[in-house]
């Protein structure tokens, strides 16, 4: 049988404790970034469907207001809109950042462009 007290005065003892108390942090960490980097991926998606379908509404001939509206719906939370026009086509920008979590995560900056010709009004 082994001695309890011998067990305790090895040299060895109680490292599995701090090996812990070291990688247990650092696997949560690396579990937030990729989760952060998940939810960016899913904005992103978000971003470029917002980003067409407002295109789509602006071909129509939607009023600006209404494309706006409807992009932002569409689009992650604090995501930006932004519709213009020229030589025929439509463009509809859509801006948002993601990640960011309490200063450890990184944050990026997601960016969706749809571009498609005005349609003409059947006369």
């Amino acid at each position: 049988m082994v001695d309890a007290i011998a067990v305790a005065r090895r040299p060895d003892a109680g490292m599995v404790t701090a090996e812990l108390a070291v990688a247990i942090p650092s696997v949560v960490l690396v579990l937030a970034v990729c989760l952060a980097g998940l939810g960016a991926v899913v904005d992103q998606v978000r971003c470029v469907d917002a980003a067409r379908l407002g295109a789509r509404a602006a071909a129509r001939g939607d009023p600006p207001a209404g494309v706006r509206a409807l992009a932002e719906r569409a689009a992650p939370e604090g995501a930006r809109v932004s519709i213009g026009s020229s030589h025929g086509e439509v463009r509809v920008v859509v801006t948002a950042t993601a990640g960011g979590w309490a200063g450890f995560v990184p944050s990026w900056n997601l960016v969706a462009t749809a571009t498609t010709p005005v349609e003409q009004k059947a006369r």
